[in-house]
């Protein structure tokens, strides 16, 4: 029995059943009474959601304002999950077994590959080692910017506090934050705040083996593995192209009376960074022009890396779709970057996960329209963006969804957190493949 179980228990199924795990105890632990400031029960449905809103590292909330909501008690278990989801489980738990200096086993070596992204077993505790102490580093580091600004607002104790749970937010990616309903806004012209909320957001959205791997190399871009350059070389082209299309389209909203130039530039860079699944806004979503809208869309389908604390479609699937257009249209056969070849089955899982991604999303957004009739189309696609993509920006719907609509965007944030391909091998029949080879045939397309 012992050895069935260890051999069902696959890499994938120990990391989807982990995050299950976790957004259950944290759902016990939000639905006490002495959760909330009220004193009474969030109920077990909002508890859920915000739990796995929390471990999801989304940002998503059935409450207005998180800080106005939750108690102390919590707030913390919020910040707990935050920073477990962050991390990822299989982190926390490879820790655990250090610490009793006991082996993890094969599946769980596979398990913490999977889920940070390594590509070989060997050097695990290193890589454990080093996620822990940079992330913390980071989080450390930006706390203490924060306290510039939060404990001349907020006063010594809460602007501590209030500086500590927003590094982690943001280096998680997570989006929740203590500001009440407004999020960042009170700071949306302050650029030590925003510059460094961006540069949490952008670091811990980068995954743990690419900064390893730039540490490694000493910065020597040339040094880097192909995934650290294409990783890098996207991001910065996003974060780019998304700030300078955001200050175009937005130049004129109302939301910038009174900003100077160097502010709308600030204001546009937060606003490119933060929908690559962190979620804070110093923006009202709802305030931004037609075409920022469908931008920031985009931006939330896209992601950050794979095995980072971001969600997503992820970067490096996005960059593969595109490097296999651009072959395909030239007429060529191999996808070839630099001096290295691409596998061709990397464009097809690639399209897959696209593919899987976006009918989820139809899917979604077709029932919740469904049952939601006083909600509009742009609310309710944009919340299921962001709930897939781990994001956290809403149109301020979610306080006002019924029961259906909170249980599809739990759903939504579950996938986007574990991943497509991670779901898909964890839950699929694996079956022997047969050695017949069936004749070619052709399809049109195009």
């Amino acid at each position: 029995m012992k050895y069935k179980l260890s051999k069902n228990l696959t890499a994938w199924r120990v990391l989807a059943l982990g995050y299950l795990a976790i957004i259950l105890v944290g759902s016990i632990l939000l639905v006490m009474p002495f959760a909330t400031k009220s004193g009474t029960s969030a109920g077990y449905l909002n508890a859920l959601f915000t739990a796995t809103s929390a471990t999801c590292v989304t940002g998503l909330s059935p409450y207005a304002s998180t800080v106005d909501s939750w108690s102390l008690y919590g707030q913390i278990v919020i910040l707990i999950l935050i920073q477990t989801g962050g991390l990822g489980f299989m982190t926390f738990v490879s820790t655990i077994f250090l610490m009793l200096k006991r082996g993890m086993g094969i599946n769980g070596r596979r398990a913490l590959m999977a889920s940070s992204g390594a590509r070989k077993l060997s050097g695990i505790q290193t890589l454990v080692k080093r996620i822990f102490i940079g992330s913390f580093a980071c989080e450390f580091v930006g706390a203490g910017i924060l306290c510039i600004r939060f404990i001349p607002d907020f006063g010594v104790g809460t602007g501590i506090y209030y500086s500590i749970w927003h590094s982690v937010s943001a280096f998680c990616n997570a989006g929740f934050d203590l500001m009440g309903s407004s999020s960042l806004s009170p700071y949306a012209t302050d650029p030590l705040v925003c510059v460094t909320i961006c540069l949490l957001i952008i670091i811990g959205g980068l995954g743990f083996c690419v900064w390893g791997d730039v540490f490694d190399c000493r910065f020597n871009f040339k040094k880097f593995q192909l995934n650290t350059k294409i990783v890098l070389i996207t991001s910065v082209s996003l974060i780019v192209a998304s700030t300078a299309l955001m200050l175009i389209f937005d130049w004129n909203i109302a939301a910038y009376d009174g900003y100077n130039v160097g502010e709308k530039i600030l204001a546009s860079f937060f606003n490119a960074v933060t929908p690559r699944t962190a979620g804070f806004y110093i923006v009202n979503p709802a305030d931004l022009s037609e075409s920022s809208y469908i931008l920031t869309l985009v931006l939330m389908f896209i992601g950050g890396s794979s095995g980072s604390t971001a969600g997503g479609l992820k970067v490096g699937t996005f960059a593969v779709i595109v490097l296999g257009m651009v072959t395909s249209f030239r007429g060529r056969k191999e996808i070839n970057v630099g001096k290295k070849r691409l596998d061709n089955s990397l464009v097809t899982q690639a399209l897959a996960i696209f593919t899987a991604c976006l009918m989820m999303i139809i899917v979604a957004a077709t029932i919740m329209c469904a049952v939601e009739p006083e909600a509009t189309f742009k609310e309710i696609i944009f919340e299921c963006f962001s709930a897939l993509g781990t994001v956290g920006l809403s149109m301020n719907l979610t306080p006002v969804l019924g029961i259906a609509s909170k249980l599809i965007l739990i759903l939504l944030m579950y996938a986007g957190r574990v991943g497509i391909l991670t779901l898909a091998f964890a839950f699929a029949e694996r079956k022997r493949s047969d050695d017949i080879r069936y004749p070619v045939d052709t399809l049109l397309i195009g």
